[in-house]
């Protein structure tokens, strides 16, 4: 160690860096940092890329709960409700529902206290 002409002791000189950047046509790799005690590659962050496969990731994600729930969904229990003459609603060739025992009651039924439709006979 060497020491400054008031005492003090002096810093080491820097040692000598060699930097060789690494490129995939124009696209930038890495680069190789040679120094004395070896070599070591360090890579780059491409960020486009990278927010570029997050994006992927979240629409695919997406996609795949969107199909989720649509095959999920009950199909309506009744036929084609369609406008009959005059304003009238027509329910022709469709039987009634059958009931629902045992299932439990959606959450907007038991929100609203709504009571089951249950014909007269």
């Amino acid at each position: 160690m060497t020491t400054t002409l008031d005492g003090r002791a002096a810093a080491a000189p820097p040692t000598p860096v060699t930097v060789l950047p690494v490129a995939d046509g124009e696209r930038p790799v890495g680069a190789w940092i040679v120094g004395p005690d070896g070599a070591t590659f360090r890579p780059v962050v491409d960020v486009t890329r990278l927010a570029g496969a997050a994006l992927a990731a979240a629409g695919a994600a997406t996609m795949a709960v969107a199909v989720v729930i649509a095959a999920g969904r009950r199909r309506p229990d009744i036929g084609a409700v369609t406008m009959g003459p005059g304003g009238w609603v027509s329910i022709k060739r469709t039987a009634l529902p059958p009931l629902r025992s045992g299932t439990p009651r959606p959450w907007w039924a038991r929100l609203l206290r709504a009571r089951r439709l249950v014909p007269q006979r």
